[in-house]
């Protein structure tokens, strides 16, 4: 490496790059070794993945060829070229592998032992003669270079230029400017000199893993117009065409189920419906119509495309129901099938076919939310509710009907302090600042609560009442007798819902606080 007509400028550099590597040898941890290796496993077991990936989608390609050989079977000889020269490539870089690690120890379970796998000397004498690059390395570096160069010559104009462009910078090896070594070096010297023979194997492994994933990838480009959306029933949605719209009780459901694909692209020349034209959408057209009396209907029409300098009509025929309106109200809680007493239950009332501003609902408790069906309910004393629904048809006939409704107080709240429940641990100056509180556990809405008493005890001292929600002079003076590993009883919270008035919630869970 200091040999030929090397300037003494470049030899130092070059003598000083040796140096680094070697110490960058030396002090190559455990871990780092063991880093490698699992990453090493990690991407074989990708690469297994992607063969399975890869595996099945050429099964759907060769189906396809088999059906339709004319569309398909140029393009299923392309992929098993590729496959072909991607299978050898994978299988000459194991080869490489296999000679490398020849010597290298592995576990009972067949696996190498990374953090031996230190030294560098056997890739360096494989690819490198002196400061050249040996025949293997040449041989090394010309596979690289040719595979996709073989891809391109075999898949032709059918790969696109940006899926190209992305495979042979996947595959560059173009020199590469060292910060550490101060010079531009070769690829094979930035990549594969003087590394650890773990980092050597994964990077290999990583070059296994760019050629499984650039099969799938032109697979993916140059059928993703025709062999995907061909391939794939995904790209249908069944579509179930009902005899009629509507069915009466104790009647034979009957109609069928199609296979239909939307395209975007195709817009009709126009389309009319019922007699009258309406707009065309992509790959759609939107109607509207009154829907006349209560009995059965057609929907007919036509799609117009111009096609071949004629026009080509597809013919709509459908039919739909028109029954009486219903007498039945729809009541339903936002949150639960019950109403709870002392907080504000949001309801949706309605009535099924009549809008919502002929819709009125009463009870005791409930007033109108603001909105169109939105309602209110603070529910009172007692163990139920009824809520009466009345609704007005557009021949101004009145339907009503009513739900009963159970009444149910608020869950008991549990105690906190600095907003801990349970055994809560801190010293006893985070103690005395501390505010008593309480809260709902798994509840469905959101309340407020204020702690107006509470009862204080230090273990092996008097129980002190205490009014509000904070330690008062007495409980600190309490406190102050108390040591480590103590504990401090906070019980009796009693408990006030905000907004509520005067209504107090069950018995609150007591807290604990152990002095650290």
């Amino acid at each position: 490496m200091a040999g030929g007509k090397l300037s003494p400028r470049q030899k130092m550099i070059n003598l000083m790059y040796l140096v680094f590597i070697a110490m960058l040898a030396l002090n190559m941890s455990k871990e780092v070794l063991s880093a490698f290796g699992i990453l090493n496993s990690k991407i074989i077991e990708s690469n297994s993945i992607t063969d399975e990936r890869n595996e099945n989608s050429f099964g759907q390609l060769s189906q396809k060829a088999q059906e339709q050989p004319g569309q398909y079977g140029e393009k299923k000889l392309i992929v098993e070229k590729i496959r072909k020269i991607s299978k050898e490539y994978c299988d000459y870089l194991e080869g490489i592998k296999t000679i490398i690690t020849r010597k290298t120890e592995k576990d009972a379970q067949g696996n190498f032992m990374y953090e031996q796998m230190d030294k560098g000397d056997l890739v360096d004498r494989l690819f490198f003669k002196g400061d050249k690059t040996s025949k293997e390395g040449k041989e090394f570096l010309e596979k690289i270079k040719n595979y996709p160069a073989q891809i391109k010559e075999i898949a032709g104009s059918k790969l696109p230029e940006v899926e190209v462009n992305k495979i042979e910078k996947r595959f560059a090896t173009t020199p590469i400017k060292s910060k550490e070594a101060g010079a531009t070096l070769p690829w094979i010297d930035y990549h594969y000199k003087g590394f650890p023979l773990i980092a050597t194997v994964t990077k290999l492994t990583q070059l296994q893993a760019d050629v499984k994933a650039t099969e799938s990838d032109v697979m993916a480009s140059m059928f993703q117009s025709d062999l995907i959306a061909a391939a794939s029933l995904t790209a249908y949605q069944p579509i179930v065409v009902l005899e009629k719209s509507v069915f009466f009780q104790g009647e034979a459901v009957k109609g069928k189920i199609i296979l239909g694909k939307f395209d975007p692209k195709l817009i009709a020349k126009s389309v009319v419906v019922n007699g009258s034209s309406v707009p065309a959408l992509a790959g759609q057209a939107n109607f509207s119509f009154g829907s006349g009396n209560i009995g059965e209907h057609p929907i007919a029409g036509s799609f117009n495309f111009d096609e071949n300098g004629k026009v080509i009509s597809l013919p709509i025929n459908d039919k739909y129901v028109v029954v009486a309106r219903p007498k039945s109200a729809t009541i339903s809680a936002d949150k639960m099938n019950v109403v709870y007493r002392g907080v504000v239950n949001p309801m949706t009332i309605s009535f099924a076919g009549i809008s919502a501003d002929k819709v009125t609902a009463s009870a005791p408790g409930l007033s109108s939310a603001g909105a169109p069906g939105a309602y209110s309910m603070r529910p009172g004393t007692g163990s139920e509710v009824v809520i009466n629904v009345i609704g007005k048809l557009p021949d101004n006939s009145i339907v009503s009907d009513k739900k009963t409704y159970r009444i149910k107080g608020l869950p008991a709240p549990a105690g906190t302090i600095r907003g801990e429940m349970g055994v809560v641990k801190g010293s006893k100056s985070s103690l005395q600042i501390s505010t008593v509180g309480a809260k709902m556990i798994d509840f469905d809405f959101d309340v407020s609560l204020d702690v107006v008493g509470f009862n204080f005890k230090v273990a092996g001292q008097p129980t002190i009442v205490v009014p509000g929600n904070k330690l008062n002079a007495q409980c600190i003076s309490v406190l102050s007798k108390s040591t480590r590993g103590d504990q401090v009883t906070i019980s009796e919270i009693k408990t006030k819902l905000v907004g509520a008035g005067s209504y107090m919630l069950q018995k609150t869970a007591p807290v604990i606080y152990e002095i650290q």
